[in-house]
């Protein structure tokens, strides 16, 4: 398992911070704190140097702030680690090239204590809890939003490449009892409601087209957008995580229908990126395969997101709602990269006119969805701050293999 609750900005650049969710899914952000010193006055001196800087980073603090927009010269603090699972922290621009980011990380090992030997040349590679392994190249940017929701960073020299791990909290399990046992399905849609909507305001239109037309080659990075993207994935693991976490046949029964009220709440207040989220967490093979846990709540999922015809329940819904209303995202970059694929071959004016119409027409309709704005809570009773603090800090397991040995420890297959 792992929080994704330590990321922030910069209180220095912003005074502001990022949703702990928003790299859950890829970093593992902390502040580093110095050691005490015996002197009083020293101490002192030290917490004048530390506190303009790292006051705002405590993670009740973080999480309960609004989400603003992403820009490339924000600054961010990021754990990068060693194949021994040491790591170093380093305080980076969100845009900053893998070059700078293994410069700085060579920096810090070089100063270390625990460094016996000066490092050589470095890499950075991306390590998922399932041990898969992706080499940066130094020219790559803005390579934190493209995380994983269990992702680390490691950086090592070419020869150590085969001998990186996930971390060991990232392979193992504990079985117990979810919050949301104590937390009303209602509370738990609005806390996902209301943080969807401040994530997809924060995505500019643009985005969306440069992710499908430009991908790796435009000269930044449709941050925000990944960042939805990872919400999305998260949110379907977190449904998978917390039912198959749960030991007791009753009480997974009890999470199940409460998952399929959330999907229907999300639904009614036009948040279709939670529900089709939640919609696909349910349908994730090591939940639908529990025959023992589904045999109540068939029957009501059944009739949830419908994916035949190409969606076709999903563009019937959506063109009869009026805004404010949160899309599928991943759909919307579905239609857009069909429309972009299917042009390519297709060199005459005609068809490239029809083409930028056609997108015209998409970033028109998410300005649209945008034009209203969503009633935002203001509520601060404890149950209500709770409830928001674990809506924006799920923990899940990414896993595929480690979830449906999960599911088979739960009812095994000749049950």
């Amino acid at each position: 398992l792992r929080d994704s609750s330590d990321f922030s900005f910069s209180s220095q650049t912003h005074n502001r911070y990022d949703s702990p969710f928003s790299l859950q899914h890829y970093l593992n952000m902390c502040v580093c704190v110095c050691s005490a010193s015996s002197s009083d006055e020293e101490k002192e001196s030290r917490k004048k140097q530390v506190r303009p800087l790292f006051r705002h980073f405590r993670r009740i603090d973080a999480c309960l702030q609004p989400r603003e927009a992403f820009r490339g010269s924000d600054e961010i603090f990021c754990r990068v680690y060693t194949p021994d699972h040491s790591y170093v922290t380093i305080r980076s621009r969100l845009s900053c090239r893998v070059g700078e980011i293994l410069a700085l990380v060579k920096e810090k090992l070089q100063y270390s204590e625990d460094q016996p030997v000066l490092p050589g040349n470095l890499i950075l590679v991306a390590v998922t809890s399932a041990g898969e392994k992706a080499v940066f190249r130094p020219s790559d940017e803005a390579v934190f939003t493209t995380l994983g929701v269990n992702t680390h960073l490691f950086a090592c020299e070419p020869s150590e490449l085969d001998s990186l791990l996930p971390l060991p909290e990232e392979i193992h399990w504990t079985p117990g009892d979810s919050k949301l046992h104590d937390m009303s399905a209602e509370e738990v849609a609005n806390q996902l409601v209301v943080f969807d909507w401040e994530l997809f305001s924060c995505v500019h239109e643009v985005e969306f087209v440069c992710y499908v037309f430009h991908g790796e080659q435009s000269r930044w990075r449709p941050l925000n957008l990944e960042l939805v993207l990872q919400r999305c994935s998260e949110v379907q693991h977190w449904v998978a995580t917390e039912i198959l976490q749960c030991q007791s046949l009753p009480k997974r029964i009890q999470l199940l229908r409460k998952f399929i009220k959330i999907a229907a709440l999300c639904k009614q207040q036009q948040d279709l990126l939670s529900f089709l989220a939640v919609v696909l967490g349910l349908d994730n093979p090591a939940v639908s395969r529990l025959r023992l846990t589904w045999e109540v709540g068939r029957r009501v999922f059944s009739s949830r997101g419908d994916p035949s015809r190409n969606h076709k329940s999903y563009r019937d819904l959506i063109t009869s709602l009026r805004p404010p209303l949160i899309p599928f995202t991943p759909l919307l970059l579905k239609d857009l990269t069909f429309l972009h694929e299917s042009c390519k071959t297709f060199h005459g004016e005609l068809v490239n006119f029809e083409k930028m119409h056609k997108v015209a027409e998409m970033v028109r309709n998410i300005r649209r969805y945008r034009s209203s704005q969503l009633a935002m809570d203001t509520e601060t009773s404890p149950s209500h701050l709770q409830t928001k603090a674990y809506v924006r800090q799920l923990q899940v397991i990414d896993n595929q293999n480690l979830l449906f040995d999960m599911s088979c420890k739960l009812e095994p297959k000749d049950t």
